[in-house]
C-alpha cells in the first residue's frame, strides 16, 4: 500500500468511510452522482462524512449545451509536472517521482530510502520539482495531492516527526539539502493542489493501493 489514505462516500451504494481504494472504488463505480472524496487521516475523513460534502467538493456546473449534463472543474491538460511519493509501511521504504503532463512521462524516480514517510516524500519531489523546472528554465505549474507537503514547502521546512537512525541518514541528508534549496532560492513556479475527487489519482502516483 502506498500510503495511508480514507476515502469518504457521501453517495454510493453504501455511503460510510472507508480505508482503502478497491472498497471505496466498489461504491462509486458506475454510479450516477456518485460523491467521494480522499482524506490523510481517520479523524479528517469521520468528520467530513458526518458534515456532507458541500464543504468538500466544488458545486457541478451545467454545461451550455445540456441541462441534464453536468461537469466539474476540468482536469489539466495543458503542460505541467505531477509529483507523487509511495511508503510500503510508516515509517518503512519511501520513494518518489515526477510525471510530466500530457505525455505522462517519467521525469525522476528517487529511491527508495529505508525509515520514511510518505509525507517526507511527498515534500521532497515537490521541491526537486521546483529546482528540475528552475533549471530548465520552465514555467509550467506544479502539482501535489499533498496539503501537507505544499504547506511544508511554502514554510520552507519539513515538518517530519520522524526519528533520525542511521538507516534513514540518507533522507534527513535529502531533507536539510531541500530546505537548504528553498531557504537560497526564490521560484514563480505555481504550487498547486492536484484535486483527486475530481480527477482521479494523480499521474504520478505509484498505483499501490
Amino acid at each position: 500500500m502506498a500510503k495511508a489514505k480514507y476515502y469518504v462516500v457521501w453517495q454510493g451504494v453504501v455511503p460510510g468511510v472507508y480505508d482503502n481504494w478497491a472498497a471505496c472504488k466498489t461504491q462509486i463505480d458506475k454510479q450516477p452522482g456518485a460523491k467521494y472524496k480522499s482524506f490523510e487521516t481517520r479523524e479528517e475523513a469521520e468528520a467530513a462524512f458526518a458534515n456532507g460534502p458541500e464543504s468538500y467538493l466544488k458545486p457541478r456546473q451545467r454545461t451550455p449545451s445540456s441541462t441534464a449534463a453536468q461537469t466539474t472543474v476540468e482536469r489539466p491538460l495543458g503542460p505541467c509536472l505531477c509529483v507523487d511519493a509511495a511508503c510500503s509501511g510508516n515509517p518503512g521504504n519511501m520513494e518518489y517521482r515526477g510525471v510530466y503532463l500530457p505525455t505522462g512521462q517519467e521525469i525522476f524516480r528517487i529511491g527508495p530510502y529505508r525509515k520514511g514517510t510518505n509525507n517526507i516524500g511527498e515534500f521532497l519531489a515537490l521541491v526537486h520539482g521546483l529546482a528540475l523546472l528552475q533549471q530548465k528554465g520552465s514555467t509550467i505549474p506544479i502539482y501535489s495531492d499533498s496539503r501537507n507537503a505544499i504547506g511544508w514547502v511554502k514554510q520552507k521546512q519539513c515538518k517530519t516527526k520522524l526519528e533520525r537512525l542511521p538507516e534513514n541518514e540518507p533522507i534527513f541528508d535529502l531533507i536539510e539539502r531541500a530546505e537548504r534549496w528553498l531557504q537560497t532560492h526564490t521560484y514563480t513556479t505555481p504550487i498547486l493542489k492536484w484535486d483527486t475527487s475530481a480527477w482521479g489519482e494523480i499521474p504520478a502516483d505509484f498505483g499501490r493501493k
